[in-house]
């Protein structure tokens, strides 16, 4: 039977324990289990690092959300991109990522990934043409954040998609500001899905990890092996708590879209905001892309100030109710600059944000109460 979202988010993985009933699974607080003879092991368990049922629930609901056939929970978002990168690349591969891509990807791919061996170009994904030009033989995968973290582009998920299969590469997408419940990249021909469960999976601001599903149980047996080799999983009440945080994930993201919507209103009729970023808008250039591929246009807003950078960052210190601070995603609402904050590692390289940013990750607080702190934030 095919079940829906919130459904699945609730159940799959989570049977109630056969023992008492309880319909949340425990937290497995093990490193080792008990052997019924040398190798008999009970239900496949031998040694957390390599699998626990705790992290298994939360890989199999993962797996569920996400519409693929294996989950992988990980200790945080830049694991599971370090795990994923080294399955699909080995010294002298090649990876198109995106020009205006998450500040800790990039860092990744220029401070650990190239001196390995692995070589990246930055490309603007909107441009199919100057994908297909940047694709060699020795690339491996294209690396897809849509909308991306913090301006807002959008790509086509199928086109990229079609554009690495044709030259036999992997398309991974991070799904991270969208969440599963707005966008199904697997379903769109993607490969592999990334994660930081940190943020919209998680919700709530008290727990870091990442993730990996996959489209193909060949793909998810390769990553499996090495997260076991390589050691980054998520821990047992990491899992629980991101566990936890799933199940609510299609009632937050529906408030969360909600009052972004109010928020872009507000900024789009204020004087000293020049611009806003948002899928939603019809202005948006990547608006058409974004309502095709995506359920609705998410929680975060990034807009443009007069001013230039010490008005953006004067804007981020008078707030109140939305907190100073990094990370997105959670129940309450944030404002950063990205320049100085998120993306401070991307200064002075192609993929630079502008000085006059501010990032907003909208909670799901009253919204008259957000746009009343915005507005005295703005002056």
């Amino acid at each position: 039977m095919n079940q829906g979202f919130e459904t699945l988010a609730i159940h799959a993985g989570q049977e109630a324990d056969p023992h008492t009933g309880a319909v949340v699974p425990p937290i497995y607080a093990v490193s080792t289990y008990k052997q019924d003879g040398v190798g008999g092991l009970r239900a496949g368990y031998e040694y957390s690092r390599s699998a626990n049922p705790t992290r298994t629930a939360l890989e199999e609901a993962l797996a569920a959300v996400e519409g693929g056939v294996r989950g992988l929970a990980f200790a945080s978002g830049l694991a599971a991109e370090d795990t994923l990168l080294r399955t699909v690349c080995k010294p002298g591969d090649h990876v198109v990522i995106p020009d205006d891509a998450y500040g800790g990807t990039y860092r990744l791919f220029s401070r650990v990934l190239q001196e390995w061996g692995v070589s990246f170009d930055p490309v603007p994904l909107g441009d199919l043409d100057a994908v297909r030009a940047a694709v060699r033989p020795d690339t491996k995968a294209i690396w897809v954040e849509t909308p991306t973290n913090p301006l807002l582009n959008v790509a086509d998920i199928a086109a990229l998609a079609a554009v690495a299969h044709d030259g036999g590469a992997v398309l991974v997408v991070d799904n991270t500001f969208a969440s599963p419940y707005l966008q199904q990249p697997l379903s769109l021909g993607a490969d592999v899905v990334v994660h930081s469960t940190t943020k919209y999976v998680g919700g709530h601001s008290d727990v870091v990890g990442g993730a990996l599903v996959t489209r193909s149980a060949d793909l998810g047996d390769r990553l499996a092996y090495h997260q076991n080799a390589m050691g980054a999983v998520a821990g047992p009440f990491d899992a629980w708590l991101t566990l936890r945080g799933l199940k609510t994930l299609g009632v937050r993201m529906d408030r969360h879209c909600d009052n972004a919507e109010r928020v872009v209103d507000l900024l789009l009729s204020h004087p000293k905001v020049v611009q806003v970023l948002y899928p939603g808008l019809p202005e948006h250039p990547g608006h058409e892309i974004a309502a095709k591929q995506m359920r609705r246009f998410g929680g975060m807003v990034s807009f443009r100030v007069e001013g230039g950078e010490e008005a953006a960052v004067e804007i981020c210190n008078r707030a109140k109710l939305f907190t100073l601070g990094e990370s997105l995603g959670g129940v309450e609402s944030l404002i950063e600059h990205p320049g100085r904050m998120t993306h401070a590692s991307a200064a002075g390289s192609p993929l630079e944000v502008p000085a006059d940013l501010v990032r907003l990750s909208v909670g799901i607080e009253t919204v008259d109460d957000l746009l009343a702190d915005l507005t005295e934030a703005l002056g």
